[in-house]
């Protein structure tokens, strides 16, 4: 290939006929549609798709990714556009690298968010090695979030459709694996967009559903799996509030979640309360006023920066921070500690803050991200 080669679609100084492809295939119209479109380009495609879990209710179940349904709507996809498809069986890893955290961090009183160490720990690790193996020049899947050419290498930029945009669950992403991976969808206007093309490619998955619970919680009752994962830890106790006093019981603290009003089982009281703060040892939900929600300050650790320079080289960064998937970004400054932890102190003070979620950082102008952290103890 001379060198003057000009680089194909995916940014490979290669024919696409002679650049493989691994498509991380969910089953969903999202990653359906990236394989197509590069198999109709003329990249040598491979899909695969991972069995996370065999979870009886969830095989038939709308809504939920990479349950039975999928696997077989991924190898009828392969089977539509002519390239070969193979089903890897990752129960096991999937077990011990987000289930069983996701039960410890949700009983240690946290709000966990088990798709982003699902890419971490799963996805962008244990597959994208997997990719390697199979000699693939990249892996591409069907997130919406955008990888663009920077001066310093690649870069993560949040996707054009701000309601489609993934960013939140992708910062842990490491320099490193975001050479390798492409994020063909990322660009397009809209989720119809996407339609458009699965109609296009006439896919049988075109009108198929969003998957909108965690993958292995597919009716959204955490309180259950937990217990089933965590037999005895809906354990009664007291309610009380911030302020001592004792406002009732309650049966389970894997039951509440910081921020919470409704369903608390304490009517008669002249002021509306929220749960502030679970103290999983003494089996206490601790409630008080709203402004109680109220956090400036939050500590972060296990960060992963994707910014140009170290971390460290700067006593604070200007930047603006997202601490929940349906938040929009607000302005923050980022003190690092070390290379790992920093305290983020936000401009405005926002509500219901909580251990486990993530706290991911975003340029103040423009779309690029900047990597972001794990949010660890309560204010």
């Amino acid at each position: 290939m001379p060198k003057d080669t000009p680089l194909n679609s995916l940014g490979l100084p290669k024919a696409p006929s002679e650049t493989r492809v691994v498509v991380a295939m969910s089953g969903g119209v999202d990653s359906s549609v990236v394989a197509a479109m590069l198999k109709e380009e003329g990249y040598d495609v491979v899909g695969v798709t991972l069995q996370l879990y065999d979870h009886g209710a969830a095989l038939a179940k709308k809504g939920a990714c990479c349950a039975g349904i999928d696997i077989h709507d991924a190898r009828r996809v392969a089977e539509e556009m002519n390239f070969p498809h193979y089903v890897l069986d990752y129960e096991n890893i999937f077990q011990e690298a987000v289930i069983e955290e996701f039960a410890d961090s949700y009983l240690g009183g946290a709000t966990p968010v088990p798709c982003i160490r699902c890419n971490e720990r799963v996805k962008f690790k244990d597959l994208l090695q997997t990719a390697k193996d199979l000699d693939a020049d990249c892996m591409a899947t069907g997130h919406y979030i955008q990888r663009m050419a920077g001066p310093d290498g690649p870069e993560l930029h949040s996707a054009t459709d701000s309601s489609r945009d993934q960013s939140y669950f992708l910062f842990s992403t490491t320099p490193e694996q975001l050479d390798y991976l492409r994020f063909p969808l990322g660009h397009l206007p809209s989720k119809d967009a996407t339609r458009e093309l699965a109609a296009k490619y006439g896919l049988a998955v075109a009108d198929k559903p969003d998957s909108q619970d965690i993958c292995f919680v597919p009716d959204g009752n955490y309180a259950k799996i937990i217990e089933k994962l965590r037999p005895g830890a809906a354990e009664p106790g007291e309610i009380v509030h911030a302020d001592g006093r004792v406002l009732g019981n309650h049966k389970g603290v894997i039951h509440y979640t910081i921020g919470q009003r409704r369903g608390l089982g304490i009517g008669g009281l002249e002021e509306p309360l929220y749960v502030v703060r679970l103290d999983t040892e003494a089996r206490q939900v601790i409630v008080g006023p709203k402004e109680m929600l109220a956090t400036r300050t939050i500590p972060v650790r296990e960060i992963n920066w994707l910014g140009d320079e170290s971390f460290i080289s700067q006593s604070e960064w200007h930047l603006k921070v997202k601490v929940r998937s349906t938040r929009p970004p607000r302005e923050a400054i980022v003190r690092p500690l070390s290379e790992t932890e920093a305290e983020v102190e936000l401009l405005t003070p926002e509500e219901g803050v909580s251990p486990g979620q993530a706290c991911v950082f975003y340029a103040p102008e423009g779309s690029r991200i900047f990597g972001g952290g794990w949010i660890w103890r309560g204010h």
